[in-house]
């Protein structure tokens, strides 16, 4: 071991870090040396304006993308995202369900979970309906379901292996009021301190409600961050604030 090595991951704080994160897009910068800290356990929305490299910041997290330059380092040792040992740790849900229509509810979890290799996948199947209120429409095919149950679905499918962090991307869009409450639900329960979960969302009253930390970012850059009860009441009036002070 190298000096200094083993003093740096004793002294890290636990959890994933961003050293100096950032993506470029021929000659824009998504993310511009985006520094972060996500403690293990904990929930962090972020927040910000279209084109403020928020999706691009989970899809660095998730592995879809690597980094132009910087790294992410998890409990301060430097974290392969690309690795399938990282993939079989996360869960990914955005507005984009990937469910399948003609199958019914049961059998795209089921379908899932073979994708996985889970093990004792069929004992899973009910309480991962049960626990996002889709037990009593587990044989329905999923064109029969409306745009909040697919949603719904989509959580339980995300959650079907347990992650560890779970990465949501715009959870709430295209949801009424309803729909947004049962989801709300469902959502709340992932904050049981096992899980590291990132929220990324427009809805500032839902994501707020749901963080224990905050961040907004503007043009790749983080403008501000802290915790969810630094915000000020009126969220929506400190956020423009954020926002206009960054542009």
């Amino acid at each position: 071991m190298e000096d200094g090595q083993g003093e740096e991951s004793l002294s890290a704080p636990r959890g994933i870090e961003l050293r100096g994160l950032t993506r470029i897009y021929g000659v824009q910068r998504a993310l511009d040396r985006v520094d972060l800290h996500l403690p293990r356990g904990r929930s962090l929305a972020l927040f910000g304006p279209n084109g403020a490299g928020k999706t691009t910041l989970l899809r660095l997290l998730s592995g879809e993308l690597s980094p132009t330059e910087g790294a992410i380092h998890e409990d301060g040792v430097p974290l392969d995202t690309r690795s399938p040992q990282w993939r079989a740790r996360i869960g990914v849900l955005s507005h984009q369900t990937f469910l399948y229509p003609q199958l019914t509810a049961r059998e795209n979890l089921h379908f899932f979970g073979r994708m996985y290799a889970l093990d004792r996948l069929r004992d899973r199947l009910d309480p991962a309906l049960e626990a996002v209120g889709l037990a009593d429409r587990a044989d329905l095919r999923v064109t029969a379901f409306s745009r909040g149950m697919r949603q719904r679905l989509a959580l339980a499918r995300t959650l079907l292996h347990d992650p560890s962090v779970v990465l949501l991307d715009e959870p709430f869009t295209g949801l009424d009021a309803h729909a947004s409450g049962v989801l709300r639900e469902a959502l709340t329960r992932l904050r049981d301190g096992r899980r590291t979960v990132v929220m990324v969302t427009h809805n500032l009253t839902e994501g707020l409600r749901m963080a224990d930390r905050v961040v907004i970012q503007v043009g790749g850059r983080i403008a501000w961050q802290g915790e969810a009860t630094e915000v000020e009441e009126d969220f929506e009036s400190f956020y423009r604030a954020r926002v206009e002070d960054a542009a």
